[in-house]
């Protein structure tokens, strides 16, 4: 197929956010969409200028891992000039702590997950896994992404993320204050959002902890739709 697009997968990191099955769940439907997908196991492929020059769009999942200034600097350079760039919870928003430049590029940094009350604790990942809502902004009913989707409630992790005016929000999320958090009125984060990044486009959806998640049929069709949204 001469005329593919092509996708960059870069996976990684953190077990525990699944990146090999995560990733596997969504490249079928790239394929499926008229792309070449390559997969890579870490950020390193992001130096080779000459490729990225080629990338249509990236699908990160890759967390609390580090970035090379050179990897960095390919990958924002690939995004200018029109690469996209797509991904979900921490796979996107916790990616690479050591570069405060990445942070600005997403625009959105996961902070925490709240957790359960301290008494229903038992000590594994599922201590974090909170019913929440996701809430669909004004904008969202037109947008191309979310169009037709209203809001939806999770049974996982809720993201608390640190953000900028720069992103375009299409849906939130309000972590409430309980009598165990520290904090002493509810908050307001994004849930999924864009961002315009030269004339390259940026989608970054919150959920997606696990392989469950990301098979919920909203959580799913977002970023099926964020991948086509976002690639050149």
């Amino acid at each position: 197929m001469t005329n593919a697009r092509t996708a960059l997968v870069v996976r990684g990191g953190w077990d525990g956010h699944q990146p090999v099955e995560a990733t596997n769940l969504f490249l079928p439907f790239l394929e499926a969409s008229g792309f070449e997908v390559r997969v890579e196991e870490s950020p390193a492929v992001y130096a080779d200028a000459d490729y990225m020059a080629t990338v249509d769009l990236i699908v990160q999942c890759n967390t609390m891992n580090t970035i090379e200034k050179d990897e960095f600097a390919g990958l924002r350079t690939a995004i200018e000039a029109g690469t996209g760039m797509a991904g979900w919870h921490g796979g996107i928003a916790d990616s690479y702590r050591n570069n405060s430049d990445y942070l600005h590029l997403i625009g959105g940094q996961f902070a925490c997950h709240p957790g359960k009350h301290p008494d229903e604790r038992i000590g594994d990942a599922s201590d974090n896994y909170i019913d929440y809502r996701v809430e669909m902004t004004d904008a969202a009913a037109s947008h191309p992404i979310t169009e037709g989707i209203s809001d939806f409630d999770l049974t996982t992790e809720q993201y608390w993320v640190l953000s900028d005016d720069y992103i375009d929000v299409l849906a939130t999320t309000t972590l409430p204050a309980r009598e165990w958090d520290a904090w002493t009125r509810p908050v307001v984060s994004p849930a999924i959002w864009t961002r315009q990044w030269g004339k390259g486009k940026i989608f970054v959806a919150t959920p997606g902890h696990s392989v469950e998640v990301l098979q919920d049929e909203n959580v799913r069709t977002i970023i099926e739709r964020g991948m086509l949204w976002a690639s050149r």
